[in-house]
């Protein structure tokens, strides 16, 4: 069970044996340093293994916000250990990591285990064991207000050491969550900072720390300029088991980096709008089982609803309702009242949940309104994906009892005007050469593994070049229905088109 500290904290401490097995890693790899600085040290244990595995190491810097943790380390340390540690009760956030790490002559290792906890959680908490602000990962408005600026601690504290050993000869070795060391390395790419032989080895969070994450060690050679901007993934502290090879292009991580190379063409830009699909924020009183269905609502604004697990599970006959008040995010739901008063009076009976959503997307919009629809959601047609799960498999979804189906949000979508065209759309995604292309971009390990903006990538004149498809007019246009979508032209032909190549 984790403690209260531990989710303040994201207070993990770091087994010896763990610890240990580390330190020896790392001298395996011809890391020798002059000076071991542990940023977040806790009880010590990394400074133990440390102490161990380097005893030419001329000091070694230790310290953490708890004082009690610094004064149980001072307790344990032997004399050898005493003459070279210096140990202080600091927040991470007050110390000037630039100045620090420049009283040291020599090459440094940064070692440790910084807290698995996000900002977010931290705000939530009251907690003012946090970064100042500042919007070090320059997203725009939207992609904060929608979470994208949320981050790990770990992740502002790896980015202020790198900063800090810019130019520095010397090493970064950081137990975190994988996702937070990808992460760490884009902005050290992007920023090109002074880093090269970048690795990260996957762990087993379970075993070591008892939580169900992702995570590695994430180790990195400082003060290395004009570096291939490339990392391995290991399976783990080894160099044996390679994963792949993640790199950036152009400013965004690939997961597999040669993959990608071989299938670079079909990078471009899709010429469809990939859309996500409704949220409400409100399950319980907005979706409905099928023996759950509410006699006294009008059908008017209910229509059959998929979610992730049924899009990839192929489970594509709906067995849910989902309540969608609007069509259009500007329309005014008060007219439920007039067309649905049944509806309307469900909604008024269930207001409390409805009006206390949090999120800010529903302030200054319409009482019981939604997000993520528009003329697409209700397209008769579409090819969608789950964003949660670890597969790309794509999927035609129709109407079901003479209504469009909805997706809820964590789903992606092309809506289609005709079977047809969803068909040979779904089986071009589908295909082994896009299937192997999204699969050297994706990283299935991150909490929404397919996001728009990998769907965003997939060039699909390239594709249909790619596969072979000659009944394609490579030309896109506007079509003349009621949501902007742009669709694919298909030549007249004697037979059905899937069957041709």
């Amino acid at each position: 069970m984790i403690s209260p500290r531990q989710t303040e904290f994201g207070d993990f401490q770091t087994p010896l044996a763990l610890a240990t097995e580390i330190a020896r890693f790392l001298l395996n790899q011809g890391i020798k340093p002059d000076h071991i600085v542990e940023p977040t040290c806790g009880l010590g244990n990394f400074i133990h293994a440390a102490h161990q595995t380097f005893p030419k190491a001329k000091s070694i810097l230790g310290y953490d916000i708890n004082p009690s943790y610094i004064e149980q380390l001072a307790e344990s340390v032997d004399n050898a250990l005493r003459k070279k540690s210096s140990l202080a009760c600091h927040s991470f956030f007050n110390v000037d990591w630039k100045k620090t790490l420049t009283e040291y002559q020599g090459q440094i290792l940064v070692l440790g285990n910084p807290p698995w906890v996000t900002n977010s959680a931290l705000g939530v908490l009251g907690s003012d064991n946090l970064p100042a602000k500042a919007n070090f990962q320059r997203h725009n408005g939207f992609s904060a207000k929608t979470g994208k600026a949320n981050f790990d601690i770990s992740e502002w504290m790896m980015i202020q050491l790198l900063e800090a050993l810019h130019r520095r000869a010397g090493w970064l070795a950081m137990l975190c969550k994988t996702g937070t060391a990808r992460k760490v390395l884009r902005y050290a790419w992007r920023n090109n900072l002074s880093i090269s032989n970048s690795s990260i080895h996957f762990i087993d969070a379970h075993a070591h720390f008892n939580v169900s994450v992702d995570a590695c060690l994430f180790v990195t050679t400082t003060g290395t300029p004009h570096q291939p901007q490339t990392a391995g993934q290991y399976e783990d502290l080894s160099f044996a088991r390679k994963v792949s090879e993640l790199g950036i292009v152009n400013n965004e991580l690939v997961f597999d980096i040669h993959t990608y190379k071989q299938l670079q063409s079909l990078d471009g830009g899709s010429h469809y709008t990939w859309r996500s699909g409704i949220k409400h924020d409100a399950a319980s009183v907005m979706e409905f089982n099928g023996d759950q269905m509410p006699l006294h609502i009008e059908p008017d604004y209910l229509y059959p609803l998929l979610k992730s697990s049924d899009i990839a599970n192929n489970r594509l006959t709906p067995r849910r309702r989902v309540l969608v008040t609007q069509k259009n995010p500007s329309d005014d739901t008060q007219k439920i009242s007039t067309i649905a008063p049944r509806t309307w009076r469900y909604l008024l009976a269930n207001a409390a949940t409805l009006d206390q959503r949090k999120s800010i997307i529903y302030k200054k919009r319409a009482r019981f309104s939604v997000f993520g629809v528009g003329d697409y959601t209700f397209a008769p047609w579409k090819v969608a994906i789950s964003g949660l799960y670890k597969n790309c498999r794509f999927s035609v979804v129709g109407q079901h009892e003479d209504k469009p189906i909805v997706l809820d949000d964590t789903c992606y979508f092309i809506p289609c005007q005709t079977e047809e065209e969803t068909h040979f759309i779904c089986e071009m995604l589908n295909s082994e050469t896009c299937q192997k292309f999204l699969r050297s971009l994706i990283f299935f390990d991150s909490k929404r593994p397919i996001t728009v903006d990998v769907l965003n990538r997939i060039n699909f004149h390239h594709l249909i070049e790619t596969l072979g498809h000659r009944k394609v007019i490579y030309t896109l246009f506007a079509p003349a229905h009621e949501y902007p979508q742009t669709m694919m032209a298909f030549e007249p032909r004697e037979a059905p088109y899937l069957s041709k190549r």
